[in-house]
């Protein structure tokens, strides 16, 4: 069967699919006698069924133990943290010392701000691309503001110069050149959030150490997407989430990198007990000894309960790995690509590129027209009536839905049903 638009076409790749097992391995919403077609992991991931059994065993040994829980067991609370270290290394691309998951996405920013942007008369700007996710835009905004600096001259946003809100790496080059002796910082995102276009971390991170800057990543749209390579690309920090792609649960703990050669540093940071050596911790001295790596920015032990959900969804990211997940996400996004430029070329618009090497788990759609509806009216139209029909995406303003197919638990059945779902509305079916 070669018409991709058939079910016979969809089920055979579904089959021939090495990873369609996983879906199993999730609560996937319902929709009257079926299940949602569910193409959100790109805001929240779908709850792993090993989550519950995870936090139970938390639960269970509150209540028979209590406080010697922390001592007790394989999965004794004092270090359970280092129960992630590993698996979240190999999730990055990253050396198990150079990450941790604490906190949240932003808190963990601005931590990494205080040791990172070092601003001086001279070098007091950041560069960041315009239309960022707005709280990366609030953080980078108050810490020039906390360091007596002017955000309208100071905080360069790097307008897009492609169609449909994209960068193209020469526009990037030129911006770092352009203001590279004034630069103190380079925070770009590895997946922009609106229009799904993935950066190349390794160029970015090489043009912005040779003008001299500091180089941080947002990977909240990264992380658990696409195959990283931090320590060999080299950023000297990166943050990001875990209840996107990662199915760690709605505001799940977040995660941090801090690259080896800032293993030991004597750069600032906000410290805290936890962050103490760990040889030393529990004899109360007054004198901050951070631990080597990103375990010497935490501040407090970590939630436990917290941290329970993401071990569930490591071990998942363990048993397959991300160079497999990689390939069917690439799979997916390509038979979608195909479907929509087939039978919905002149109602949808694809923002994120072409090139599966610029994009992860997720197309951006704007809607040309539709129902005798135009722009942002047909896009929303087109959105109530994809939820109606069981298959959900999301909405970005001013005029984009955003359609992710997760490779953990999306299949491409899931697919044709939205391109079907979509042609039923334009058509007044639906």
């Amino acid at each position: 069967m070669t018409n991709p638009y058939t079910d016979q076409y969809a089920t055979a790749l579904d089959d021939a699919d090495p990873l369609r097992g996983l879906r199993a391995e999730f609560h996937v919403p319902r929709h009257g006698d079926g299940e949602q077609a569910y193409f959100v992991g790109n805001s929240l991931g779908l709850q792993p069924k090993a989550a519950r059994a995870h936090v139970e065993d938390v639960l269970d040994k509150w209540a028979a133990e209590a406080v010697e829980a922390h001592f007790t067991g394989t999965t004794q609370w004092m270090p359970y943290h280092a129960l992630l270290r590993e698996p979240l290394a190999r999730v990055v691309g990253a050396e198990p010392e150079e990450v941790v998951a604490m906190n949240s996405l932003t808190a963990n920013l601005h931590f990494m701000l205080v040791s990172f942007y070092r601003p001086t008369r001279e070098r007091p700007a950041i560069l960041m691309e315009a239309g960022a996710f707005p709280s990366d835009r609030y953080a980078l905004e108050s810490q020039l503001r906390f360091h007596g600096f002017d955000p309208a001259t100071d905080l360069i946003e790097l307008e897009p110069d492609q169609p449909g809100g994209r960068f193209s790496m020469e526009a990037i080059a030129r911006a770092i050149e352009l203001h590279g002796p004034r630069l103190a910082l380079v925070l770009w995102p590895g997946v922009q959030y609106r229009t799904g276009q993935a950066f190349d971390v390794a160029e970015i991170t090489r043009l912005g150490h040779a003008a001299g800057a500091i180089v941080g990543f947002d990977h909240a749209h990264a992380a658990g997407n696409l195959a990283l390579r931090l320590h060999d690309d080299g950023p000297d920090f990166a943050v990001w989430c875990h209840y996107k792609y990662m199915n760690a649960g709605p505001g799940a703990v977040a995660g941090c990198f801090v690259h080896a050669r800032h293993a030991r540093t004597d750069r600032p940071r906000f410290a805290g007990w936890w962050g103490h050596e760990e040889a030393t911790r529990f004899r109360m001295e007054p004198t901050f000894q951070p631990t080597p790596g990103a375990d010497g920015w935490q501040l407090s032990n970590p939630p436990i309960l917290g941290l329970a959900p993401l071990r569930a969804s490591l071990e998942l990211f363990d048993r397959v790995g991300m160079q497999a997940l990689r390939a069917k996400s690439l799979s997916l996004t390509g038979y979608l690509e195909t479907l929509i430029a087939q039978r919905l070329s002149g109602t949808l618009a694809i923002v994120t590129p072409g090139d599966p090497g610029q994009r992860g788990a997720q197309l951006s759609l704007r809607v040309l027209e539709g129902r005798g509806l135009r722009g942002r009216d047909a896009g929303r139209s087109l959105f109530d009536a994809l939820s109606a029909q069981g298959v959900l995406g999301d909405w970005r303003e001013p005029d984009v839905i955003r359609i992710s197919p997760a490779p953990m638990y999306n299949s491409h059945a899931d697919v044709l049903r939205f391109v079907r779902a979509a042609e039923a509305w334009r058509e007044g079916r639906a």
